[in-house]
């Protein structure tokens, strides 16, 4: 009886962490503490590094968690989603929107009163473009769903900025329009290998409205965008040559994939590209990092004067 009680509440804990979707709230959080560091020349105060974390990570918990409840039932029709909590029963959608609201709530209180309230304001606002804007609206209605909608998820860096400094400065919101371009060819080529499940739940992803080679073609030119903008990083003194190496490297392996899935009649690559997408954000922001704060080591230990 006990084990039976104990193995229940396990289950019970990792569908609430279930409805957080851990692995995309790491990715946002790990964006917006680049965003942080990027805002200082030294290091960041602890206050707004521990609290603006927590608060950023936990609205964004809490917006994955609303996205479970308003898509349960596409959810469970698609392979990709229907073992979700909310989807497959595990969870009541009662109890996913209280938990949301309540985290979501927690959020707000600890960013208004641990950092400031613009960044409050401003998570505030990506919680709703995200949880709501997006997915009640924007994921049905248009085919340019992920473009429009990505303006939230492309936030965090933002977010992570004003949490430090109090302000919103043009260099985060080229942090802002990095991921902003990305966000159409990662998301589009998962769309490209779920296309069919998309169409079942008559959800208009690009490629269900205007077919695959259409959808290549603007991977392509969006991964070309990106190339573009990741450069502006270096021309405009934000970084310096590590970060221009790393980011055209980084680059390449993307203009790769997305020529390589131009070529591909097969699902194969838009997957490889999808995995690549990932790997390629986190690298590219670890290397706005590692070059941010190179000088700074230097100076520390002496090294440079």
């Amino acid at each position: 009886m006990g084990y039976s009680m104990t193995a229940a509440l396990g289950t019970h804990w990792r569908d609430y962490l279930g409805v957080c979707k851990l692995k995309v709230v790491a990715l946002i959080v790990f964006t917006a503490l680049v965003g942080m560091f990027l805002a200082v020349p030294g290091m960041v105060p602890w206050q707004p590094l521990v609290f603006g974390t927590l608060g950023i990570g936990m609205a964004a918990a809490s917006a994955a968690a609303i996205n479970h409840v308003v898509d349960q039932y596409a959810d469970a029709q698609m392979a990709r989603t229907r073992n979700r909590p909310v989807a497959s029963g595990a969870m009541t959608s009662r109890s996913c929107l209280i938990f949301a609201l309540v985290l979501g709530a927690l959020a707000m209180w600890i960013l208004v009163q641990f950092v400031n309230m613009l960044t409050a304001i401003l998570t505030f606002a990506s919680l709703i473009g995200y949880a709501v804007i997006y997915t009640l609206y924007l994921k049905r209605a248009t085919p340019q769903n992920i473009v429009i909608g990505g303006a939230a998820g492309a936030a965090p860096p933002v977010l992570g900025w004003t949490a430090v400094t109090g302000t919103v400065d043009p260099h985060a919101l080229l942090l802002f329009l990095i991921i902003f371009v990305w966000t159409p060819p990662h998301f589009w080529a998962l769309a490209i290998h779920r296309r069919s499940e998309y169409a079942k739940v008559d959800i208009p992803m690009l490629p269900v409205t205007h077919g695959v080679p259409f959808t290549r073609l603007q991977v392509m030119l969006y991964t070309i965008l990106l190339v573009v903008v990741t450069i502006l990083p270096f021309v405009t003194h934000m970084s310096g040559l590590f970060y221009l190496a790393g980011a055209l490297g980084l680059g390449a392996g993307f203009l790769y994939h997305a020529w390589a899935l131009m070529h591909d009649e097969s699902d194969r690559q838009a997957m490889k590209m999808f995995g690549y997408s990932i790997i390629y954000l986190m690298a590219l922001f670890a290397f706005l990092l590692v070059d941010h704060y190179v000088p700074y080591l230097l100076r520390l230990t002496g090294l440079a004067e």
